[in-house]
């Protein structure tokens, strides 16, 4: 599956608000994305609550991964942004 490293941008990380805003984005897609951190194993990025699982703070390093391009691209940019100020 094809996947891409993106920094975590939003300043609080990947906690309720962000995690939310990318769930519902992800929701809305025709493709399956997953989120992972190093080490950790893929959740899926429709599940605001297995998002905040992964625990990842404004600076990491998150893989995402998604069959479809516009998918990834379009998950992969609201990871690098910092959704808490929207």
């Amino acid at each position: 599956m094809p996947s891409q490293l993106v920094t975590v941008g939003s300043r609080v990380g990947l906690h309720a608000r962000p995690a939310s805003i990318i769930a519902a984005a992800a929701a809305e897609l025709d493709a399956e994305v997953t989120l992972n951190v190093p080490d950790g194993d893929p959740v899926d990025a429709s599940s605001a609550l297995l998002i905040m699982t992964l625990g990842a703070e404004l600076g990491d390093t998150v893989e995402v991964s998604s069959d479809a391009a516009e998918a990834l691209a379009t998950i992969a940019d609201l990871v690098a942004r910092d959704l808490d100020e929207e």
